[in-house]
């Protein structure tokens, strides 16, 4: 995903939520500083089949599905990488915007699992408070405006989301999903209103990449279409 592609979306969500652009980008700003250009060879899923791991009630009960022989990587976003650790799985990259779990994030990569570290308008203060105590050797800058120096932007919107979009940047041929609830009755409405983007991102991703995410069955009529 280059950052033509992803801006004219970038700007209906900025719409959508009245979010400033410039707050994006002073919080990219901030996290360019802070990392270093990461080997992207070292995540090199070309042919792999990545499970997808979101932070909904539903994991635990769908955790079975990282046992299957044909997932080759895990990914998982925010606090669904606390679950998948407890429960015994190997965790090959961990995707947050430092807003839930960051002592997570910096003890994964202190024992060298990167973490793909997300920057945006409301969380500059983690930023700047949380990725100093990251091992910059493990961290993958992230953006949702446009990439600067060595934080990449290459799509997504929420941490689930976005997980998605790195593992298809990072060439995997297939994606299946644990833990994932559109319509989770257990968030706020700020939330639910990110849920269905991400919603729409997915169905965007799946039909960029010519797939059918088990996810979306049953929902695709009534998910409003993105160019």
């Amino acid at each position: 995903m280059d950052f033509t592609t992803w801006e004219p979306v970038y700007g209906r969500i900025l719409d959508d939520f009245g979010f400033d652009r410039t707050g994006d980008e002073r919080a990219r700003d901030a996290l360019a500083d802070l990392v270093k250009p990461f080997d992207r060879d070292r995540l090199n899923w070309a042919g792999a089949t990545v499970a997808v791991c979101g932070a909904a009630p539903t994991l635990d009960a769908e955790l079975d599905r990282l046992d299957d022989p044909d997932v080759d990587v895990v990914v998982a976003a925010s606090t669904a990488a606390d679950a998948v650790r407890d429960a015994g799985f190997d965790l090959d990259l961990m995707v947050t915007d430092l807003d839930k779990n960051p002592e997570t994030a910096v003890e994964l990569t202190e024992s060298g699992v990167p973490v793909a570290a997300h920057a945006h308008g409301d969380n500059l203060p983690a930023v700047r408070e949380w990725v100093p105590q990251f091992d910059a050797d493990h961290v993958l800058g992230t953006t949702q405006a446009a990439p600067v120096g060595p934080v990449v932007n290459w799509g997504g919107f929420t941490d689930g989301d976005r997980a998605a979009f790195i593992a298809d940047e990072l060439g995997a041929k297939r994606l299946v999903f644990a833990g994932w609830d559109f319509d989770d009755p257990t968030v706020d409405a700020m939330k639910a209103r990110k849920l269905r983007w991400a919603e729409r991102l997915l169905r965007w991703l799946e039909r960029r990449r010519d797939e059918r995410f088990s996810v979306l069955d049953g929902r695709r009529d009534g998910i409003d279409p993105l160019p």
